[in-house]
């Protein structure tokens, strides 16, 4: 009897172990390849959040990239999210908005916490040396956007929508936003960034933030060609550039696949207008046309007329001034710099937000309160005065003490960035 009821308590504690483990923040498995690799899998597992970032997944994810690098075995990572909704609907601000208060510090302990280990982990898959394939299905937004664009292969379905929709909380669009909107064509990433624009898998593509054009329904075939690809002559490069190099032999793996036919690309269809739009002066001059549905027609009738277009007006009209300004700000500011100076700066300005009163009011009125009428600091023509672009400037300013920066050791010697160069 007593047997019995030990092994019926084994049974229940394995149980319960396997459940905790499905239940963990970050899934991690391997699927082995035919010639005797590995493939690791890395899911965001909170679906009922739509997989948005904590500071726990960020610390797992980096962990593990950090393990499968060293390890000979693995030689290509897959990065996808629990369930049918989204991949990664930003990040999870809840808590965030919690240590904004009246009384918090500049720089706010908690803000440093989040900001610091979300871009850390962006900066490590930058420069990722093992190919990083980004299964892009359904909703991709914010810190979603930021593991995107730090992938080295990105497949998108006819399920993808992306956006940074940050213009409606109050924030910028973070997450390395600064560094992969200034990179898209046409200025249409200002655009993006401005408007929050929900975007399709097409325009990914085009917006160099995809490579791939796959069925939802193909990542089963996708997982298989990766198994059955020949991994055994990647040993012999390292060289991103090299044909036999693992980068090269996923490529050809996933350009194999078919071909799915995507929604139609708004940013192919609209680029000219968009062009115009971003290139009409400066902020207050695009902020004149944006306001005025008679001048975006003059602009472009069908651009004016289209319901996406309108989503994106609307948005930008009823979103954050202040966010506005730091969107256009960061935009000119950050052309020539290379993506960890990007990161050290949108450090700097998210603990600014996270201190000043538009990003805790634009969360308290789509999440908190959710009745979405923030009541927003300052008008654009208030950001746009001498005092407001002081106040602007301000959030580029470094809060930090000496030494104490979160990502102040990405701009020394040391820098990933700077020894690649050498």
């Amino acid at each position: 009897m007593t047997a019995a009821i030990t092994a019926t308590d084994d049974i229940n504690n394995q149980k319960a172990v396997e459940k905790t483990a499905q239940e963990a923040p970050v899934l991690f498995n391997t699927e082995p390849t035919d010639c005797g690799h590995l493939i690791g899998i890395m899911t965001l597992n909170t679906p009922k959040s739509l997989n948005a970032l904590s500071v726990e997944m960020c610390q797992l994810l980096s962990q593990q990239l950090e393990q499968w690098q060293s390890d000979n075995q693995i030689v290509a990572l897959v990065l996808q999210g629990a369930g049918d909704k989204a991949f990664c609907a930003g990040g999870d601000i809840r808590k965030l908005y919690d240590s904004m208060s009246s009384d918090a510090p500049l720089p706010n302990p908690y803000a440093t916490e989040f900001f610091g280990h979300e871009y850390r982990l962006y900066r490590q898959m930058h420069f990722y040396p093992k190919p990083l394939i980004l299964w892009g299905d359904g909703i991709i937004m914010g810190g979603g956007m930021g593991l995107m664009a730090g992938c080295s292969h990105r497949l998108v379905t006819e399920r993808t929508r992306f956006a940074m929709p940050e213009v409606t909380i109050g924030l910028f669009p973070d997450a390395s936003g600064s560094w992969f909107l200034q990179r898209m064509p046409a200025k249409t990433g200002l655009f993006l960034g401005l408007t929050g624009a929900m975007c399709n898998g097409n325009d990914a593509i085009l917006a160099n933030l995809a490579e791939y054009a796959v069925a939802s329904s193909d990542y089963g075939a996708i997982i298989q060609s990766l198994k059955q690809s020949d991994w055994q002559v990647s040993a012999s490069s390292t060289d991103k550039c090299d044909d036999n190099s693992a980068h090269s032999i996923v490529s050809r793996a996933l350009a194999a696949q078919p071909v799915a036919e995507l929604p139609a690309s708004k940013l192919a269809t609209y680029w000219q207008p968009i062009q115009q739009l971003m290139n009409s002066g400066g902020l207050g001059d695009i902020d004149v046309l944006l306001q005025n549905d008679a001048a975006l027609e003059k602009l472009n009738v069908e651009f004016a007329n289209d319901s996406w277009t309108q989503r994106a007006v609307d948005t930008y009209r009823h979103g954050c001034p202040v966010t506005a300004a730091l969107t256009y700000a960061l935009y000119h500011k950050v052309t020539d710099l290379s993506i960890e100076q990007v990161l050290y700066l949108e450090a700097n300005v998210a603990v600014h937000c996270a201190a000043n009163p538009d990003f805790k009011e634009g969360v308290r009125a789509l999440l908190i309160d959710k009745d979405r009428s923030p009541q927003w600091s300052r008008s654009l023509a208030d950001c746009l005065s001498s005092e407001g672009q002081s106040y602007i400037q301000q959030h580029f300013v470094n809060p930090y003490a000496k030494g104490e920066h979160p990502l102040g050791d990405l701009l020394g010697d040391e820098a990933l960035g700077s020894q690649l160069v050498r």
